[in-house]
């Protein structure tokens, strides 16, 4: 069953796919396309994510930060924000996911080359100063699994001096006991934790709790900001362990 249910759910996410892409490239001839956001979210459902919505999500000038479970993630932000994303540089390489990235307006991050580093934080200071809205997820990997680890300051950096009318907005993703199930740690390669994640029986709840936004500049610097953001992450997300829904 765990096979069959891996093909159906791959069957469905292709054939978002083929609708999708064409939809895609037909739209941008006359403006902004949707469909790269689209198609993410509706692989999160194809993968069995069923999304429960606390609080608002800003529309623009708006850098989201988010705890960081697993590659579904990507798909539950894009479907509920219609959110770009900050990645590292390595996965604009990737077959398929690099290319639907870079459809997404994905800002690509080199974070092992500290040579670069001002250019980075250029390039993603320059995707937010268009308004459009942007999502980080400062952990920088998902080996954290349940655990929220230290947020990475320095992926903040674009945020100071701070931009006009933008706000950083902290997101708690909040798994049930599927946490377990679905998390990406260590050594597992992407191809075996889809497989994984694809073949589980049921489907996977999520509460998304979109947090008060912070001004940058009220937090003081990127240190702090990334801490405050953390903290607020964390209490959130204990509150959904205990059984509170409110924000």
């Amino acid at each position: 069953m765990g096979r069959l249910r891996f093909w159906l759910r791959t069957a469905g996410i292709v054939g978002g796919l083929l609708v999708c892409v064409p939809l895609h490239y037909l739209w941008v001839l006359f403006g902004d396309s949707p469909w790269p956001r689209f198609f993410l979210g509706w692989v999160g459902r194809a993968a069995g994510v069923r999304i429960r919505i606390v609080g608002a999500p800003l529309k623009r000038d708006v850098l989201f930060v988010s705890n960081h479970t697993s590659w579904l993630d990507i798909m539950i932000l894009a479907g509920t924000t219609g959110t770009a994303f900050v990645a590292k540089g390595e996965v604009a390489r990737w077959p398929v996911a690099g290319w639907l990235a870079k459809l997404n307006r994905t800002v690509f991050i080199a974070r092992a080359q500290r040579s670069t580093v001002k250019d980075q934080a250029d390039a993603l200071r320059s995707a937010l100063a268009s308004g459009r809205p942007i999502a980080l997820f400062p952990e920088g990997t998902t080996d954290g699994g349940h655990e929220v680890l230290p947020f990475r300051a320095s992926l903040l950096a674009a945020l100071f001096p701070p931009l006009p009318r933008l706000r950083v907005q902290p997101v708690a993703i909040a798994f049930d006991r599927t946490a377990r199930d679905i998390a990406w740690i260590g050594e597992e390669g992407a191809g075996d934790n889809a497989r994984r994640v694809l073949s589980r029986p049921g489907t996977i709840p999520v509460s998304v709790r979109f947090l008060a936004p912070v001004d940058p500049a009220a937090a003081g610097d990127r240190k702090m900001l990334a801490e405050q953001a953390r903290a607020e992450i964390v209490e959130s997300l204990e509150a959904f362990e205990a059984g509170d829904d409110r924000l």
